[in-house]
């Protein structure tokens, strides 16, 4: 049997290969996270979302954590699997500074179980998330996965063995079983984690994604409570991939919004099954139009889920966490979500608060946030959730993917126009 050392010398030497093998696909990352931020945020907008945010208006807002994204877009045209057109990535969020390995109370919830969060069994049974935490397409779970195992051990962390935390939403713009993530391209979204600002749009595990039938993908917002209630920080990350009936701030978006359906520019049958009732874009590629609805989901845009990511500097236990994060699907309900039959609606809620209380030795002192001080933080979930989504779908370009299906970006300036409609925004 081999030894560990040389185990993992192997494994590293492979990664090493796979960096060369796999380098002109990362050359698109820059260029797609540049054009994710070209357009502007919901606050940018004027939209009067309620809550105090953070400087960021971000997940890393919470003290210590960060966020990485590694984004795959190649080719175009009918699918051919295995090959591609490519629209896929990987997002990496981690829950304590670089090199800290200490763990954080924890906790889940599924609003609707048709997805995939990989090492909830021991979060459930424990009350600790231990590492970071990867967000990716359905069928690049295992890579991920994988990946995440040898990348702790490459970065200083001692264990017998570990869960890593990775959930998926199915990247149907992505030639999604041809599996193009690979264990290099998890490697790099975990070293590109970083505090401050984060990219949102079709970047990283959002690349493929849509969302309550436009362009979905990675949004981020915060809310810090009150110095009264104790000037805590709650930030939510979510990839955004399911299907709903659109409302913003109450405002019914998807009637107001009837000429950008998802459609494909290329001549049917397309090579999917599923695919069968999205319509032929009726104009050329070049005016940016897409088909007609009559404003409501068509059933092939609600095949989609959402992972939702809450942190706090809240001093929580496991069980108060589960309650945070049950408070993200009121945030869901405000969007229009139904969680439908066949979305998955996966929650994860961490507290970094309460540091070193998974030391082994000793009798580790908690502090606890009372029940009767928890309702601030309820709001700031729902608030937050409802923001990030929206953002998500703000920063998102018009994507053609595979089988030439083109999905289209939330415009904000109708968007503003709707607020405005119904007397939401000035």
């Amino acid at each position: 049997m081999m030894n560990s050392k040389r185990t993992h010398s192997l494994w590293k030497s492979k990664a090493d290969l796979m960096s060369l093998a796999f380098g002109l696909l990362l050359v698109a990352i820059t260029a797609a996270s540049v054009t994710a931020q070209t357009r502007p945020r919901g606050r940018d907008l004027g939209i009067p979302f309620p809550g105090q945010t953070g400087p960021m208006n971000a997940i890393t807002d919470v003290p210590g954590v960060a966020v990485g994204h590694v984004t795959l877009i190649e080719g175009e045209g009918k699918l051919v699997p295995g090959k591609g057109p490519i629209r896929t990535g990987v997002t990496a969020i981690l829950p304590r500074p670089r090199g800290n390995w200490d763990p954080v109370f924890a906790a889940t919830f599924n609003q609707n179980g048709n997805g995939d969060m990989t090492g909830i069994n021991w979060i459930k049974e424990s009350g600790f998330l231990e590492g970071p935490i990867l967000l990716t397409g359905t069928h690049s779970v295992g890579t991920v996965r994988d990946a995440a195992i040898q990348w702790q051990l490459k970065n200083g962390r001692e264990f017998i063995f570990t869960y890593p935390i990775v959930a998926e939403t199915f990247d149907f713009l992505n030639d999604a079983n041809g599996e193009h993530v690979k264990a290099v391209h998890a490697f790099d979204a975990l070293d590109r984690a970083r505090p401050g600002r984060v990219e949102e749009g079709a970047v990283g595990g959002g690349t493929g994604m849509g969302c309550n039938g436009f362009k979905g993908g990675i949004g981020t917002s915060s809310r810090v409570v009150t110095a009264s209630q104790g000037g805590y920080t709650v930030g939510v990350l979510v990839q955004c991939n399911y299907g709903g009936d659109l409302r913003i701030l109450g405002v019914p978006i998807r009637p107001e919004i009837t000429d950008l359906r998802t459609c494909t520019i290329l001549q049917g049958p397309l090579s999917r099954p599923w695919t069968v009732g999205i319509p032929p874009c009726p104009t050329s590629r070049a005016t940016g139009r897409g088909a007609r609805s009559n404003g409501r989901l068509d059933d092939h845009e609600g095949r989609g889920s959402i992972i939702v990511i809450v942190a706090t500097d809240a001093p929580l236990l496991p069980h108060q966490l589960e309650r945070i994060a049950r408070r993200v699907s009121l945030g869901m309900g405000r969007l229009g979500s139904f969680a439908g039959n066949s979305s998955g609606d996966l929650f994860l809620a961490f507290s970094t608060a309460n540091a070193g209380a998974a030391k082994p030795d000793g009798t580790p002192s908690l502090v606890m946030l009372p029940n009767d001080r928890i309702d601030p933080l309820f709001g700031a979930t729902i608030d937050a959730t409802e923001e990030a989504v929206v953002n998500a779908m703000l920063a998102s370009q018009t994507m053609t993917g595979a089988d030439g299906i083109r999905v289209f970006g939330l415009p904000g300036d109708r968007v503003v126009a709707a607020l405005r409609k119904y007397n939401r925004m000035k």
